[in-house]
Parts: C-alpha cells; sequence; structure tokens
C-alpha cells in the first residue's frame, strides 16, 4: 500500500473488486480499511452495492468491478493517468488473486458471529486501525521478504518497479502448483478459464468434467472452482481430490520428492486456479489500457506470451518509442 496514489483509491479498487467477485471476506476487510481512512459514508456505499458521490471515487469503482469481465468497455478507459497504472492495476490483480484464495479456503465470515456485517463493528474498527492505514510507508521496503522466492518475468505495465517485481514473484510461485495436475488436467483448466466472459457459473452441471480420466478430475475440479467460483468450493470437493491420491512432482526445493494431497498441496492448487484466473483478468485489462493509450504490455501466465494493440494489428510488439510516445 506504499506509492504515490492515496490509501481511498487502492481500498475502493480492492472493494470494488472483491464485490464482483462476491467475497465477502474481503469485502468486510477493506470496508473496513475504507472506514481507517476517514472515509466513512464511501465505506458504507461501497459494501452496500451503492455508487459513490464523488464522480472520482464512483469512475474508479467502476472500473474495478469491470475489470472482472473481459471486453467490458470500462478497463478500456481508465480514470487514472498512466503513471498511476502500475499501482492501479496491481491492486486490482492482487485483489483478483486474494479474492479467490480467500473464498475457496476461508469461511466468509472475517469476524466471529459475523460481526463484520454490522456498520458500527466496521467503523469502529476502522477507527481503531486509522493510525496504521494512514502511516506512509516506503515503496519497495518490504521486496526483502521475497529472497528466495522463484522470479516471474516482470510485465510491461509494472516493469522497474516495485510492483512489478513483486507480481512477479506471485505469478511465479502460484504457477507451481500446476505442477499437481496433469498435462491434460492443467490444459482444461485454462482452457475453461479462458472460455470464461467474467459472469458467475450456473449452479447445475458446471463445471462439466466428462472428458478427463477419472484421476484427473477432482483435481481439475478444485482449480476451475478457484479460478472461477471459489465460494463453491466444499469440503466434498477437498475430500475427493484427497481421496484421489493424484500425485505430483517436486515444486521447489525443499518440498517433499513427491507432491500428493497435503494442505501444502491444497493451497498451491487452489493458488494455481487463482492465478489463472488472474492471468486472464490481466490480459484483458492490459490489452484494454494499451489501447486507450496508456502504453501497457499484456501478458498472460498461463500462455507466457505478450499481448499488446500492435500485436494484433501487426503481430510485432509494442516497442519503447512507442511507449514513450503516448502522453501521460
Amino acid at each position: 500500500m506504499a506509492g504515490d496514489v492515496s490509501r481511498t483509491g487502492r481500498e475502493v479498487v480492492a472493494l470494488g473488486v472483491s464485490v464482483a467477485n462476491r467475497c465477502p471476506f474481503c469485502v468486510g476487510a477493506h470496508a473496513t480499511l475504507l472506514h481507517a481512512t476517514g472515509e466513512h459514508r464511501l465505506a458504507e456505499t461501497i459494501a452496500a452495492g451503492g455508487t459513490p458521490d464523488d464522480p472520482g471515487h464512483a469512475a474508479l469503482l467502476t472500473w474495478a468491478t469491470a475489470t472482472r469481465t473481459p471486453g467490458a468497455a470500462e478497463p478500456a478507459a481508465p480514470p487514472f493517468p498512466r503513471r498511476h497504472t502500475p499501482e492501479y492495476v496491481g491492486t486490482a490483480l492482487t485483489f483478483h488473486f486474494v479474492n479467490r484464495i480467500a473464498s475457496a479456503l476461508l469461511t466468509e465470515d472475517l469476524l466471529p458471529g459475523g460481526l463484520q456485517r454490522s456498520r458500527l463493528v466496521r467503523s469502529a474498527g476502522g477507527r481503531a486501525m486509522a493510525r496504521t492505514v494512514r502511516r506512509r510507508l516506503t515503496s519497495g521496503e518490504s521486496l526483502v521478504t521475497l529472497e528466495g522466492l522463484p522470479v516471474g518475468r516482470e510485465r510491461g505495465w509494472a516493469a522497474g518497479t516495485p510492483i512489478g517485481r513483486a507480481y512477479a514473484t506471485l505469478t511465479a510461485v502460484a504457477g507451481e502448483g500446476e505442477a499437481l495436475l496433469s498435462p491434460r488436467a492443467r490444459a482444461f483448466v485454462r482452457e475453461a478459464v479462458m472460455a470464461s466472459d467474467g459472469s458467475h457459473p450456473p449452479l447445475g452441471g458446471w463445471p462439466y468434467l466428462g472428458s478427463l480420466p477419472a484421476r484427473d478430475r477432482p483435481g481439475a475440479r478444485l482449480a476451475v472452482l478457484a479460478a472461477l467460483a471459489p465460494y463453491r468450493v466444499t469440503d466434498a470437493d477437498v475430500s475427493a481430490w484427497r481421496e484421489s491420491g493424484t500425485p505430483g512432482r517436486t515444486v521447489r526445493a525443499g518440498t517433499p520428492e513427491r507432491g500428493g494431497t497435503s494442505d501444502q498441496d491444497l493451497v498451491r492448487l487452489v493458488a494455481f486456479g487463482a492465478m489463472t484466473a488472474t492471468a486472464h483478468v490481466e490480459a484483458a485489462i492490459t490489452a484494454a489500457t494499451v489501447q486507450a493509450g496508456h502504453a501497457v504490455t499484456a501478458a498472460t501466465a498461463h500462455a507466457e506470451v505478450v499481448i499488446n494493440a500492435a500485436a494484433v494489428q501487426s503481430g510485432d510488439a509494442v516497442t519503447a518509442e512507442t511507449t514513450r510516445a503516448v502522453p501521460d
């Protein structure tokens, strides 16, 4: 939460994404944090599904909620200058990932008994955290915690920034969970995500796993649910996956020689599904911002290709000269 963009603006984006993803845990948490910035009315308006009075906040919220839907018009007109792209896009993508992890692995309640649903409790919690939330942080200070972790390719929209380094590490670590699925199951998960239009899937008959071998289905189901409907992951889904005994391979030095169905493996598998969906969102956001003149290089972690406006037109990447030519 360090950087030039206001904490209020980033909390609006975090809360908007969380509402779009139907993550009650994160909605409660970030409504409380928005209270901590002093924006009490704004926090309650967004948490209740309303539109902020301030046009700037309203535009940010509309943009944030629309990022769930590939092809939506709103991401093509970002309500912020190019120099703020790493912070706003980074916040949106982080919460597309975090929402899915929280929904799949946690309960809906941030506090015992669902106390976070009370406006009074959210307001009081925000006031208690106000000093911490409003404290000025140094950008990049926490990168030391990433030492020793795998690092992926930095995306063009945040290259050379602490956000770029952090997101590259997140994509690399989360992507390791693919090792717990067979190649066929991985392909199934990616294809399901690529086919998604951002709408919440139907309740009956989804996901259809008949094309996969029986042994692959429990793991593929968990990953697809984590990607597209994490709030539907049940104890029965996890039990079926554990009982399948689907082996994996070594994910990283220090882990067991064979993967399996441990709690660590569950987190890795869910993280793979969550990051596959986040990468799909990333591709849509960054392609849209290129078209809007924000000169952002799009990239999908699952395909490891660069997507940008010039590539669509001619098959060539956007050049550094083109990037520099786009005004703030």
